[in-house]
């Protein structure tokens, strides 16, 4: 497929639009993270565990403002809400470049920055209302590989607080935010009629099925790995092999490209081999990579292993949604919603884990170890998951009961 056809079959401003949205929104939501390790000198001592959380609130914000903007794109359309995250993401950036000087007021900023978490919740609607349904899979694509923002964060977010300090980090993120509200403002296009927004009791029933609980544990540890780990490795890198703050941010940054721009090839693999089998293979080499880091190896195989491990969270995140779809296909706009939301959870639980260990033990392995259970029992929950789903389809189980 070319440019021209898909120019053709629906909107590419608006596809360029949502991309872009998500991307500056992402590397704005990771900012706290990215510039951990030039904020926490300026704080005094602080614990690891304070360390984690202060790196993780920007996390949770992004998975309970999801539940909010998510039916707010339903009822007042994609490209308004878009609007008024980018507005709101303002605020934040302007409170940690003009008044932020305190470990509580860093917190605040953090949470705040959740709604540009929360983006995802707008950025993938406004790109695929306005294509047919055999475009979906390469227009969400398009649109979700915004999360290579998180890379963005971790390699510019060092390099500008080394120069000017991390206050104005926050300041000029404030331009690419502005550039893109304006952008989004004048060339995107929202669906004429907007999906029918959904109601508490839409989300009740959902949330009593027991496939519901499953892919929200499935997705907080694949996303909640990823963007856990993207927040926090900043932080691991410079204090365990004592780098400066703009290499630990470069090796950050390199871990978290390899699972931003991956995510397509796991849906990809999911459609042809199965959901099931491909994720139960990303949660086997999730537990023996971060294994090997629970080791705290050399540098440079500590680095390839976390490229492989966040490479795999990647695909995971991919073959997550394609069970959503296969699982819940007349529920998707809800389950996403509850997924999406368990992933931002799993993303906020990682980073203080690895913080509270290491406090605890003085070491990281604890911590990574950990992880490596959550990925090995994900891989043992899929088999025996997996066999029930099989040969059962999602709609003869749910009329079954509800009836």
């Amino acid at each position: 497929m070319n440019l021209q056809e898909i120019r053709r079959a629906g909107h590419l401003p608006t596809l360029l639009c949502a991309f872009l949205y998500f991307t500056i929104s992402c590397m704005a939501w990771m900012l706290v993270g990215a510039l951990a390790n030039s904020i926490i000198p300026d704080l005094g001592a602080l614990s690891d565990s304070r360390k984690g959380l202060m790196v993780a609130v920007p996390v949770l914000g992004g998975a309970l403002l999801r539940l909010v903007i998510g039916p707010l794109a339903d009822r007042i359309g994609a490209k308004k809400t878009a609007l008024i995250g980018l507005t709101l993401t303002l605020v934040p950036l302007l409170m940690g470049w003009l008044w932020s000087d305190t470990y509580i007021e860093i917190l605040l900023v953090g949470l705040l920055l959740g709604v540009a978490g929360a983006s995802f919740a707008a950025a993938l609607p406004l790109a695929g209302r306005r294509y047919p349904p055999q475009y979906q899979g390469l227009v969400l694509g398009i649109a979700g590989a915004g999360n290579v923002g998180t890379a963005l964060s971790a390699f510019f977010g060092p390099w500008v607080a080394s120069s000017w300090g991390w206050h104005a980090a926050f300041g000029i993120v404030l331009v690419p935010v502005l550039v893109t509200l304006a952008l989004v403002a004048f060339l995107a296009e929202d669906r004429p009629t907007h999906a029918a927004s959904k109601t508490l009791a839409d989300y009740a029933a959902v949330l009593r099925m027991a496939d519901t609980g499953w892919l929200c544990f499935f997705y907080a540890v694949t996303f909640g790995g990823f963007v856990g780990l993207v927040s926090f490795l900043g932080i691991f890198f410079r204090d365990q092999y004592a780098l400066t703050n703009l290499q630990a941010g470069a090796f950050a940054m390199l871990c978290a490209l390899a699972g931003s721009m991956i995510r397509p090839l796991g849906g990809y693999l999911s459609d042809r081999l199965g959901g099931t089998r491909v994720l139960t293979w990303v949660y086997l080499g999730v537990a023996a990579t971060m294994a090997g880091v629970s080791a705290l190896p050399a540098l440079g195989l500590c680095t390839l292993l976390l490229v492989t491990g966040m490479t795999l969270l990647g695909m995971g995140n991919g073959a997550v949604f394609q069970l959503v779809a296969e699982r819940f296909p007349g529920e998707i706009g809800v389950i996403t919603g509850l997924v999406g939301a368990a992933g931002g959870l799993g993303g906020f639980m990682l980073p203080n884990a690895l913080g509270s260990l290491r406090q605890l033990t003085q070491s990281y392995g604890g911590g990574f170890l950990a992880f490596a259970l959550v990925g090995a029992s994900g891989a043992i929950a899929l088999f025996f998951v997996g066999r029930a789903w099989k040969g059962t389809p999602f709609p003869l189980r749910a009329m079954g009961r509800r009836h």
